[in-house]
């Protein structure tokens, strides 16, 4: 049996002819078909590179094919049956995939924090798919491995810690920004590891109240808790008051509780705007308090020589969040949480110690496992994508490409402010340009109550409209007492002035007869 295995593997692994054997081996049930698999996968891929990349990042393209969730269901097809589909069904299902969904990396696309075709970051994410590794030791993932630590050492210089420290990448920023909980979390009581919350006093996280959900959210699955995330106020342009940290401290001292953390924001989600980091780090030394800086989005202003002075004062603080896939345009998913500490701190927080995996009589140096520093066991190796676009742009490029959105936000805000019926909810700091679009019949109602109700209703229509006629995708939202606006993000450098004159131009199209 064993040889007849032997014999049919050979028989698929030359397959000299590039074509398959009238007779298809079969082992243990499965049938093995690789030339079949080759054909397909080629064939895929042309369809990838024609529908996704070419038609995905062409301006005269829609953004998305919109179609209701009951419509969308009858297209798809979704139900799955016990026979397999036809090579050609098989296809006409990606190309669905692709139709119906949203173009991010079409030039109009502006809706999130992430946009545009980063080609060679895409190109590292095939490779890794192809591969199909995970980044848990080095026996299985030598490449990758060495990659991550590279591309992690690289930030923390960027970042300025000169001494180096330690990192890890992860399935996006909420993840970083709990591995930042836990880590403060566990430098406070480290028996928490092992006891459990029961001889823990009552801890508290202290955010703005601009800052990510993801604290909240980390807080109650660490089992702190949300009411003990107390929330500082920022001031009108989005940034965390120093004084009022102070002040939330000293509550949550004279209350009997134990801050243990303060988290602060480089590039808030809504308004892009940066904390004062130097003077929360004062606080944070003289109350002996973690200091993290969720960077995610506006980290990419370290490697701009005119833009890091945002994030002045960043190397004094003890982790940081940063995502790749943001500014920088790395594809999903890409993100890496950076720690100063170097006593291996996050080795210690979140090993198990797995015998099958991480055993310390290996005939190499076992300083290169890395996994047992995450809270996961199966981990993607994002750094990949991150590496492969640094070593073909290098810094330089990188920089002129953070430049450049900056510079295109600005021209917006510009622009805006030469236009009837848009108004800027505020100056943009970042590539975040928040602004409202007033059309013609409120444009002589006084300000009160009447005209926030019904601008209210303004981009919630617009929004809708443009997603259905495909012309592009901006979000909006509230902000406190504010009536919904439109939060326009710039960060693809395939968008022009052009695109960013027809956005405006679009939204007045689209909303001048409300």
């Amino acid at each position: 049996m064993a040889s007849s295995v032997e014999t049919n593997m050979n028989r698929v692994n030359s397959c000299e002819t590039k074509c398959c054997p009238a007779e298809t081996p079969v082992i243990n049930g499965s049938t093995v078909d690789v030339c079949a698999a080759e054909s397909f996968i080629e064939k895929a891929m042309e369809l990838i590179l024609d529908e996704a990349v070419k038609k995905g990042t062409n301006v005269q393209e829609k953004v998305c094919e919109w179609r209701s969730p009951e419509k969308l269901k009858e297209l798809l097809d979704l139900e799955l049956r016990d026979g397999g589909e036809s090579e050609s069904r098989i296809l006409q299902r990606c190309t669905d995939a692709i139709r119906y969904s949203v173009k991010t990396g079409h030039p109009r696309f502006f809706n999130q924090l992430y946009a545009g075709m980063e080609p060679y970051s895409t190109v590292a994410s095939f490779i890794t798919e192809a591969i199909k590794t995970s980044l848990y030791t080095y026996e299985v993932a030598p490449v990758f491995t060495l990659i991550e630590d590279a591309v992690l050492r690289k930030m923390m210089e960027v970042i300025g810690w000169g001494e180096g420290g330690d990192g890890i990448f992860n399935p996006g920023g909420s993840m970083s920004n709990m591995y930042a909980v836990n880590l403060a979390r566990y430098r406070y009581c480290p028996g928490i590891k092992e006891d459990g919350l029961f001889n823990a006093p009552r801890l508290v996280v202290l955010t703005s109240q601009e800052g990510h959900y993801s604290i909240s959210k980390s807080a109650a699955l660490l089992g702190i808790g949300t009411k003990n995330v107390y929330v500082v106020p920022s001031d009108k342009s989005g940034k965390m008051i120093p004084s009022a940290l102070e002040e939330k401290i000293q509550l949550a001292k004279t209350e009997g509780a134990v801050p243990i953390m303060v988290n602060a924001t480089a590039g808030t989600t809504v308004l892009g705007a940066f904390d004062p980091i130097e003077e929360i780090a004062d606080i944070c030394e003289k109350h002996n308090l973690w200091l993290h800086v969720d960077a995610c989005w506006g980290g990419a202003a370290l490697v701009s020589k005119k833009h890091k002075r945002l994030l002045k004062g960043i190397h004094r603080v003890d982790s940081i969040s940063w995502n790749p896939h943001k500014m920088l345009m790395a594809c999903l998913q890409c993100s890496a949480f950076l720690v100063r500490d170097k006593t291996s701190l996050l080795q210690r927080c979140h090993s198990a110690r797995a015998s099958y995996l991480f055993q310390q009589d290996k005939f190499y140096d076992v300083s290169y496992d890395t996994g047992d520093k995450s809270v996961q066991c199966s981990r993607k190796p994002d750094a990949f994508k991150f590496w492969l676009m640094w070593k073909a742009l290098g810094t330089t490029e990188l920089e002129r490409r953070v430049d450049r959105a900056l510079a295109m936000a600005k021209y917006l805000a510009q622009e805006l402010k030469k236009r009837e019926g848009f108004q800027l909810v505020m100056e943009p700091e970042y590539a975040n340009v928040c602004f409202w679009y007033i059309p013609p019949s409120l444009r002589n109602l006084p300000e009160g109550p009447e005209l926030r109700k019904n601008l209210d209703k303004v981009a919630p229509v617009v929004k809708e409209r443009m997603m259905k006629k495909g012309s592009m995708m901006i979000g909006y939202q509230t902000h406190g007492d504010k009536p919904n606006f439109f939060r326009m993000v710039v960060i693809s450098p395939q968008v022009s002035r052009v695109d960013l004159d027809f956005v405006l131009d679009e939204i007045h199209n689209l909303g001048k007869d409300l």
